[in-house]
């Protein structure tokens, strides 16, 4: 029962399991962050924006194979993008499925030329993130005749969670303010880019109703079918 189908969303097929994930305080798996980030890329329809699946931001993160790994990367059009949003898990091994015990998340903003790491136990997935960083810089189209590659800077203001299992509603939460500060906003020049949003589209309080508010979301798509 656990393994049954319950919805087919874009590209996203989700499970019963996924729903008891989403009725407890247990941390999110790749599924159901795909769901949101496909919901939010529809919500926020935009081709300058895109947000990266999970199991994708892995394998590019730990692909063994350089010359296989262009051709996954190139068809997803990194260049044409003005934002990319990817959701950075510590696990490295490929053999190892659902694997991992921490989320973060890692924007591109091509105005700013800059990679900004947003971890919700700071410095906690750190070395996964630039990692991640250092796997897709090579594909962003730049061209910089200093020589300097784009930076990466962890987010200062980035809200922490207050337990071990939110992390991913935080990735969620976070995916939501930068897609609505790219709608709104993201075409300006912005020295502080969508940051000033954080503190209060993802503090706390309001990440906690993330979790229900997907769960919300899943069933009203059920009810649909």
């Amino acid at each position: 029962m656990a393994d049954d189908k319950i919805l087919s969303y874009n590209d996203v097929v989700l499970r019963r399991s996924d729903l008891s994930i989403l009725s407890g305080p247990y941390f999110l798996n790749d599924r159901i962050i795909e769901f949101y980030f496909s919901y939010l890329e529809t919500s926020y329809a935009s081709q300058d924006i895109l947000l990266v699946p999970p199991s994708i931001s892995f394998w590019i993160a730990n692909c063994p194979d350089v010359e296989s790994l262009k051709d996954f990367v190139v068809p997803l059009k990194f260049p044409d993008k003005k934002v990319i949003i990817f959701a950075v898990n510590n696990n490295n091994d490929v053999n190892m499925a659902e694997g991992g015990t921490h989320w973060s998340l890692l924007a591109y903003e091509r105005n700013s030329y800059v990679f900004v790491h947003h971890d919700s136990m700071a410095g906690s997935n750190r070395s996964a993130a630039k990692n991640l960083c250092s796997a897709v810089v090579g594909f962003m189209g730049l061209s910089d005749d200093s020589g300097k590659g784009a930076e990466f800077m962890e987010c200062s203001t980035m809200p922490q969670q207050t337990n071990g299992y939110d992390c991913g509603l935080y990735v969620t939460s976070i995916a939501k303010a930068i897609c609505i500060w790219h709608k709104n906003a993201g075409s300006e020049e912005k020295s502080d880019l969508w940051f000033s949003a954080l503190n209060e589209d993802v503090k706390p309080s309001v990440v906690s109703m993330t979790r229900k508010h997907i769960l919300w979301l899943i069933e009203n798509l059920m009810a649909k079918k």
